[in-house]
């Protein structure tokens, strides 16, 4: 083990036990976690600053006005609490893998890749949050309807001006820590068409689910209309293909976006 990954390793540990500790993931997530963010840093340096960067801002997102979001999405979101190993998964792993490439092989488009893929988690990240927040009332990216607040594909004026934030964001921190101009660029592209995927996904092919008993869409497999809940059947989209498999598909759009950008600018 080198320096810099026992370095690595240690930081990543410290930041996890305290993210556990303050709820922010459960044990799996924790450790998890600490697998990516000492491969990060084994990478470069800069490329664990991002990933600390992202962790902090998105679990600082997460839990503004906290108890209000989960007023609105408790009974249409499956997953409310710590985030567990396969969200923490979908959201990082494309980035890590693309950023080891880019160091090992010294590529410029991979590094383009492995910033674009942050930047769509990013995006997606505070288009979800913050619209989740202050965003009113949602509607369906591809038909137009309102569509309950928490479901896959519904998208508010507020929450599309955070998702461009969240992805420039990426851009410019991507820049501070020395990546080329085009790399920021390309970063930010791959950010919206990985946000923009992760709707459309979410609205399309994500499984949808309905209770039988007072006949919402949910993506909970227990609806909690009920005191003992009531289980929800498959109504749409693809069986298994949850909100987590629509992030890492969409964070890994976002790296082939970028990627492909930034080939087209040097």
């Amino acid at each position: 083990m080198t320096p810099r990954t026992l370095i690595g390793f240690t930081l990543a540990v410290v930041i996890a036990l305290i993210a556990r500790r303050r709820g922010a993931l459960s044990t799996n997530g924790a450790l998890t976690s600490v697998i990516l963010g000492t491969l990060a840093i084994s990478a470069a340096v800069r490329w664990g600053v991002l990933l600390v960067a992202y962790f902090v801002i998105a679990t600082g997102l997460s839990r503004w006005k906290h108890a209000e979001k989960s007023a609105r999405t408790a009974s249409i979101v499956q997953k409310t609490g710590a985030r567990d190993a396969f969200q923490v998964l979908a959201n990082g792993v494309v980035f890590v893998v693309a950023a080891l490439a880019a160091t090992i092989w010294n590529a410029p488009a991979l590094a383009a890749a492995a910033l674009g893929a942050l930047a769509a988690s990013m995006a997606d990240t505070s288009a979800t949050e913050i619209g989740g927040a202050v965003g009113g009332q949602p509607r369906s990216i591809t038909s137009g309807k309102r569509v309950a607040a928490g479901l896959s594909g519904g998208v508010t004026l507020v929450g599309t001006l955070a998702m461009v934030a969240g992805s420039a964001l990426v851009g410019t921190f991507g820049r501070l820590l020395g990546f080329s101009i085009v790399a920021a660029w390309s970063a930010f592209a791959g950010g919206i068409a990985g946000a923009l995927a992760d709707s459309l996904l979410g609205s399309t092919l994500q499984e949808q689910r309905q209770c039988p008993a007072c006949g919402a869409l949910t993506e909970r497999w227990l609806h909690n209309c009920r005191p003992a809940g009531v289980e929800t059947m498959v109504v749409g989209g693809i069986r298994r293909f949850d909100n987590d498999w629509v992030n890492l598909t969409s964070t890994a759009i976002g790296a082939v976006v970028a990627a492909i950008f930034s080939r087209g600018g040097a």
